[in-house]
Formats: C-alpha cells, structure tokens, sequence
C-alpha cells in the first residue's frame, strides 16, 4: 500500500473509532435512535452538498448510478447506522466497537459472491475461524434478554458495512466521493426526518450531547466518508475495511476515558481472537515462487538484474518482422 493508503488507513481507524463514544453519549441523554441518525445525516449533507452540486453533473450521476447509490444509502446508511445506534441503549461502546472488528471478516465472505476469485486458503481459513471464534466469545455470554437484540443488531451493522464497499468496488467506481455521499446522505435525512419529528426532545440537550452530535455529522460523518471512499480507491474494498482492526482499540480506550466503561477479560480474549482472525482472513494470498532468472536478449524491452517476467501468447517471430506482433 502506498504512503497516501496508510496515511488514509491510519485516520479512518480513528475517525471511525469515536463515533462509538459519541453514539452512546447521545443515546444515554434519551435522544432517540432516528433522531441522532437524522441529525448525523443532516449535518453531513448540510455540509458536502453545496460541493458536490458545484462540481456539476450530479443529474447524469444520479440518472446512471440511482441503483447501485440507493443499494449503498442502504447497507451503508440507512440501515446499519439506525441498529448501531439503537444497539448502543444497552450495550457499551466498547463491546459495540469490538463486534464491528469483524467487517473485515464478514467480507472476506461476501468477497466471494462478488465475483472474487481469489483462493482463501489455509491461512485465510484459519482467519476467518478465529474471527468467528472471537464474535462467539463476546457474545454467547449476553444472548439473553435484550442484550441479545442489541448483538444481533451490531453484528446486521457489521455485515452492511462489509457489503458497501463491495458494491463501491463493482458499480460505483467511476463517481466521483461527493456526489455519492451527499445525495445518499440528504436521503437519510430525509427518510429519518418523520421520525426524527415525531421524537423530537421537549429541551435543548445540553452541552455534551449537542458537542457528540456535532462530532458525529461533521468529524464521523462528512469528514470520515470522503476519507473512506479514497481509501476504497487507493487500497480495494476488502483491506479499505481493515482499518477497523484499530477501530476496538480506539472505541475501549475512548470509553474507558470518558465513560469509565470497565473491560473484562472475556473482552480482551475476543479483542484478540476477532483481530487476529481478521489479519489473517484478509492477508494477501501468497504468489508464485521467484522470477526466473534468464539471459538477457535484445527483445526485452527492459532489464532489471537479469530477472524478467515470461511472456506468453505472443505470436512467433519471423524473420524481417519488428518483433512487437505485426508483419
């Protein structure tokens, strides 16, 4: 990966590392789910909007990509930030960060309905155990009661931010980040809007809440999905998602120092299990032993150390011909 693929990796691990702090500073002061989405949403339109009308010819965007844009206002947005959100009522941030680690391995799944044909193998089979083995940790214990809904419901969060990506990857490359998030973000706000109405608090919320909400439309939001759709295009949809590996480590440490969240030690098994099984799930499959080294001829086009890939296919030279496939 190249130095703007790290630098964009390592700032998406904290970008979306907070808002789990965030999501549950807003939620404990009784806002609703639909009304912190809906202000998210906004907020983030507010913003990215006005740029993304001034590069021109969202029409043809939307006119040519609505599929594909709604497919991804969906798995992305709509509904995966609403079951987070609602999750956060009874789970802590931090076990909520921890159980979205497992997008990475979650896609390295769906990657194989996409049309990946890359081989899994032994080591990426072994990842993606490991993985399953730590979201089983963490959650086995809570399955009762409301706590089950919750898991249930970050684990259906997880899964459409694994999805996303794919569908940037296979149908959306060619629109450019802002008139992608903006017009998927109005949609949000719009589809919340009702809900949002309807929950509307009786009292200014104070300070606190007001300052997490802020942060999740303007720091979480605007800023994190144009930073993230560069990494899709700079890293591919299967490892752009591997920034969460830090996402836990961000969220833990975050609840530990603003809401005094105690971490057990099932937590720190299933931190481990879940990050190691997604290394290892989407690590890259290995490659084919070392060139060949061969002697160096005058139709290579060039050299480096003796060592040359083989050319296949090519038709065979005759003589008088120019050597690059043509009489």
């Amino acid at each position: 990966m190249t130095a703007r693929g790290w630098f964009l990796f390592s700032l998406m691990g904290v970008l979306w590392g907070i808002p789990y702090l965030m999501i549950k500073v807003a939620v404990d002061s009784d806002l609703s789910p639909s009304m912190v989405v809906f202000t998210r949403c906004a907020l983030g339109a507010v913003l990215l909007l006005p740029f993304a009308l001034r590069q021109g010819g969202m029409g043809g965007v939307l006119r040519t990509h609505w599929r594909p844009m709604l497919a991804f206002a969906c798995v992305e947005i709509l509904g995966p930030w609403y079951t987070l959100t609602d999750a956060e009522r009874h789970l802590s941030s931090s076990t909520a960060g921890l159980l979205i680690a497992a997008v990475p391995i979650i896609g390295a799944v769906l990657a194989r309905f996409f049309g990946d044909t890359e081989r899994l193998g032994g080591r990426r089979l072994t990842g993606l155990a490991l993985g399953f083995a730590g979201v089983a940790v963490l959650t086995v214990p809570h399955l009762t009661g409301g706590d089950a809904w919750s898991l249930t419901e970050v684990l259906i969060t997880a899964l459409g931010y694994a999805t996303a990506p794919l569908i940037v990857a296979r149908h959306l490359k060619k629109v450019p980040t802002l008139q992608l998030i903006a017009p998927c973000l109005t949609l949000a706000a719009l589809v919340y809007a009702p809900a949002a109405a309807a929950t509307w608090p009786a009292e200014v919320p104070d300070g606190k809440t007001l300052a997490a909400l802020a942060g999740l439309g303007v720091i979480c939001t605007a800023l994190a999905f144009v930073v993230f759709l560069e990494l899709i295009h700079e890293a591919g949809p299967t490892r752009a998602v591997v920034f969460t590996y830090i996402n836990p480590a961000v969220a833990a440490l975050a609840g530990m120092a603003f809401l005094s969240e105690h971490l057990t030690a099932s937590f720190w098994a299933a931190f481990t299990l879940i990050l190691a099984g997604s290394f290892l799930a989407t690590a890259a499959s290995g490659r084919g032993g070392p060139a060949r080294r061969v002697p160096w001829s005058a139709r290579q086009t060039s050299r480096a150390d003796g060592r040359v890939e083989a050319l296949v296919d090519l038709p065979e030279e005759r003589p008088g011909s120019t050597g690059q496939g043509g009489g």
